[in-house]
């Protein structure tokens, strides 16, 4: 039993980021990824008045984006 409890209650461990932290990991503006959130293409949950963006959806959407480019 050396895992965390969510690992034991059989949750993946998640990271979520604001949309402030998911701009400067990006290098756009905050407005560029509410835009992104509102329009489906960056997957993210409210919580109370704000976004929260699980990590792995930043990877995912800047992966798809590079293939688009390529």
């Amino acid at each position: 039993m050396n895992g965390s409890p969510r690992e034991e209650a059989g949750l993946p461990e998640m990271r979520f980021l604001t949309v402030a932290e998911v701009a400067a990991l990006m290098r756009v503006s905050k407005m560029t990824v509410y835009r992104l959130v509102h329009s489906g293409d960056l997957t993210a949950v409210r919580v109370g008045r704000s976004f929260r963006v699980p990590e792995q959806a930043v990877h995912e959407y800047l992966r798809q984006a590079f293939r688009q480019t390529a």
